[in-house]
């Protein structure tokens, strides 16, 4: 029996911010969203050096998990994890035979409804507490122009969470000029408003900070002018996005 290993891209032991509480956040490789703001663009392609199976990798969480407190647990984030769901559900069953509190930090490209794909998924979800999830934009050719892949199954995964009562953190960062026109982003808080799983928005400041590792893995950076949004139309949007007044 062949023993599934996950591509790794790096590990952090005390994240504070991809989830509830104190979690130990894995990076794996891989993903085909080419978003122009993208700050991992190191994690783009799937192999790594850093092979490792999912008893490691538990085992190395287990021993922060004095740290974590009632609400941390284990996030997997990217790249993209559903690009490796065998892996990433066989990590997650271990996880959960020991209690652990497992997270998903995913933007969904990889999410379709074909049987065996789809049948993978149900059978992630049922070892999954919660998805942080993305919405890159609600516009489909605006998407396309800012991901270079549209959004359908993307919002289709969305409504199957909703479904399933999957209980989901929005992540929605605020690009000037791309993602941060009113009525966008009115139209994303009405399809966030007809989802029933959602327990948290957050707006995420467009920031270059990525733009180096681009420059020396050889793409061209296309944001280099672009500036981070103030906290005041951080919070505007935050509130479209809520369904709020402005």
């Amino acid at each position: 029996m062949n023993t599934i290993k996950g591509n790794i891209h790096s590990i952090e032991t005390f994240g504070s911010v991809d989830g509830p509480g104190v979690r130990f956040l894995i990076f794996l490789k891989g993903c085909h969203l080419r978003c122009r703001y993208c700050h991992n663009a190191d994690t783009w392609e799937e192999y790594s050096a850093d092979q490792r199976t999912a008893d490691e990798l538990l085992e190395q969480a287990l021993r922060y998990r004095s740290y974590w407190g009632s609400e941390g647990g284990i996030t997997v984030s990217g790249g993209e994890p559903l690009l490796q769901i065998s892996f990433l559900t066989e990590l997650f069953t271990k996880a959960k035979a020991k209690g652990v509190h497992t997270c998903i930090d995913t933007a969904g490209e990889p999410f379709r409804r074909d049987p065996e794909w789809f049948g993978q998924f149900e059978q992630l979800m049922q070892v999954t507490d919660l998805l942080l999830m993305d919405i890159k934009h609600i516009d489909r050719n605006k998407h396309i122009g800012l991901t270079g892949k549209p959004n359908d199954n993307i919002l289709d995964m969305f409504r199957y969470l909703s479904d399933i009562g999957k209980p989901v953190w929005i992540r929605y960062v605020l690009v000037p000029l791309l993602t941060d026109d009113e009525n966008d982003l009115r139209r994303t808080g009405e399809f966030i408003s007809q989802l029933g799983n959602v327990q948290k928005i957050d707006v995420l400041p467009y920031h270059s900070m990525g733009a180096y590792k681009w420059e020396k893995l050889g793409y061209r950076y296309t944001l280099t002018d672009t500036g981070t949004p103030s906290a005041e139309e951080t919070d505007k949007a935050l509130r479209l996005l809520s369904g709020k007044s402005v």
